[in-house]
């Protein structure tokens, strides 16, 4: 039914193939393909089925992407690469004719700071070439906009106040370790912070809003104000909304650490110049140029690595308050999973979990005729009673709260 490729092999990638080969009904012929092919060949070596194929590419390379999608002819191309290479995909997808997915919206490598306007730019190229991109299918943006999407459709009449929580409450045993790439999970978290108010946009310092919610299973958390993704579209897309947050939990020690990181200056993302002794000769230097942020990526523990003893679990969802027939009503829409449970299933830990699955069941929509039109759209653009369903059968089944304190 559908030709995939998929760019992408960290934890993400491993569960969505994972999860691509479990649906092969919809997914017929499946390639992954990234900057190390034997990474590729690791994920189709730990799923069992030789018929996927792999392949080397150079995703900031148009000119590679072109050649491989020229070749393998893909009706689907899914990006679970870097956020700095969604535009280089897009082009590439462009111009072989083939249609986009990706799970977070593009960053320059220059700039800690990520928006939609640049993949937004490309609507009318796309709508021109007959072409679909979907963007921002992953969890955070992804499904917490389906939920949205979902609320708005069959529980309001009109969204007033959005709060998205995602919480892990779960345990990897390291002194510190990001959940996903480092050098994009330390960007996001050491910018300023950004919420949607009254019809304009609020800056704070970063993690300067922060409060205990609690979390069902889970139990109260110290939770952060961030800025993120996904309310830029979904305020766009629901205009009724008055304020529109993000929320996530961090623990003390992370933070600890996070806070030493900053003040010894290894978060930077500019280039500083360093003199490395040669390898054939120790006593002669050369100078090299690295960004401190990417060294500090090279040391930490790869996110890849942290299900073997990961427990806990992580709950990530909406909480929404609004009009129905003329009453207000709160609304809380969650997900709890597991780290054990996703670790058992694919080898990765929840936070890949909780991001791949959505990105194959956006694949599967498009393959299935469901999410299918000529542009660039997010998520909550397309109707979210399908993608819904399949949460609850691909792993993620999610749960609802009428009436409920949401705290915020």
């Amino acid at each position: 039914m559908g030709k995939v490729l998929m760019i992408g092999a960290g934890g993400v990638a491993t569960v969505a193939a994972f999860k691509i080969a479990q649906n092969a009904d919809v997914f017929t012929d499946f390639m992954i393909a990234s900057r190390t092919k034997a990474k590729c060949d690791k994920i189709v070596e730990a799923i069992g089925n030789p018929n996927i194929k792999t392949a080397q590419v150079d995703a900031d390379d148009v000119e590679q992407l072109k050649a491989l999608f020229n070749d393998y002819k893909p009706e689907l191309v899914i990006n679970l690469a870097l956020p700095y290479q969604d535009l280089t995909i897009m082009e590439a997808c462009l111009a072989c004719g083939c249609s986009y997915l990706d799970t977070a919206n593009y960053e320059p490598k220059d700039e800690a700071h990520f928006e939609y306007s640049w993949q937004w730019a490309y609507k009318k190229r796309f709508e021109d070439a007959g072409l679909t991109a979907i963007l921002g299918c992953g969890f955070d943006p992804g499904v917490t906009s389906i939920f949205t999407a979902y609320a708005a459709k069959h529980h309001f009449d009109e969204i007033q106040y959005l709060d998205i929580v995602d919480c892990n409450a779960g345990n990897h045993h390291k002194a510190f370790a990001t959940n996903f790439n480092p050098e994009i999970n330390i960007r996001e978290i050491t910018q300023k912070g950004l919420y949607w108010e009254d019809g304009k946009w609020v800056e704070t310092a970063p993690l300067e809003i922060h409060k205990s919610l609690t979390y069902p299973e889970v139990g109260p958390k110290e939770s952060y104000l961030l800025h993120h993704e996904e309310i830029e579209s979904l305020v766009k897309n629901y205009p009724t909304i008055k304020r529109a947050r993000f929320w996530m939990t961090f623990g003390q020690q992370y933070l600890t650490y996070l806070d030493c990181i900053q003040n010894l200056g290894m978060s930077r993302i500019d280039e500083i110049t360093y003199e490395a002794p040669l390898t054939d000769d120790p006593t002669k230097k050369v100078k090299v140029n690295i960004v401190p942020l990417q060294f500090l990526k090279a040391v930490l523990p790869n996110p890849q690595d942290l299900g073997e003893n990961y427990d806990g679990q992580t709950s990530i969802g909406c909480r929404i308050r609004g009009l129905k027939d003329g009453k207000e009503q709160t609304y809380y829409v969650y997900n709890n999973c597991s780290h054990e449970a996703a670790y058992k299933e694919t080898g990765m830990q929840g936070v890949s979990y909780t991001t791949g699955v959505p990105a194959m069941i956006g694949a599967m929509m498009f393959f299935k005729g469901l999410w299918r039109k000529p542009g660039v759209w997010n998520v909550e653009e397309f109707d979210p009673d399908p993608f819904m369903e399949q949460l609850n059968k691909q792993g993620l089944p999610w749960h609802e709260i009428f009436g409920g304190d949401l705290e915020l």
